[in-house]
């Protein structure tokens, strides 16, 4: 029989939009909703809302899982090279040490992340700080990286 999982949140965590903080990443407003802080490292919670284009370099975790919970709007998600569309009410469980990316293909769109473990939250706090709305690749791939992200290709074309 196998074990659960022992989890290791021991104090519950209640934020608000007054408690969490909002960071500009990539020139968007990113709403860190839940943080690593919030749950003793075990997953980050990530509200984002943008228009048509925006979208990620094609990268992989090296150790977290990422799910993308689309609200409003269309992404197209680029997963191990195979192309999917996803819409109002689509989750896409994608695994750590998967190569992926996306782009919003509608003309806004808003979804959440979920992010098993904290890095990509405080990835994207530092980067946010460091790198400004149009970051120089070499330092977005550099902070990355000390968050167990590997950028490995530009974004997907919408």
């Amino acid at each position: 029989m196998k074990r659960p999982h022992a989890a290791r949140i021991r104090t519950p965590a209640i934020t608000t939009p007054d408690t969490q903080r909002t960071v500009s990443f990539l020139g968007e407003a990113y709403h860190l909703r839940v943080t690593g802080h919030d749950t003793g490292g075990e997953f980050a919670v990530v509200e984002t809302r943008v228009g048509r284009g925006h979208g990620s370099p094609m990268h992989v975790h090296r150790v977290a899982s990422e799910t993308f919970v689309v609200l409003d709007g269309e992404l197209l998600l680029v997963v191990d090279g195979e192309e999917h569309r996803a819409g109002p009410g689509c989750a896409a469980v994608l695994p750590a040490a998967r190569p992926h990316g996306f782009v919003v293909t509608s003309d806004s769109a808003r979804y959440l992340t979920l992010h098993h473990g904290p890095g990509f939250a405080d990835f994207v706090i530092e980067a946010g700080d460091a790198a400004g709305p149009a970051p120089d690749p070499a330092l977005l791939s550099e902070i990355a990286a000390r968050h167990e992200i590997d950028i490995v290709g530009p974004p997907p074309a919408p």
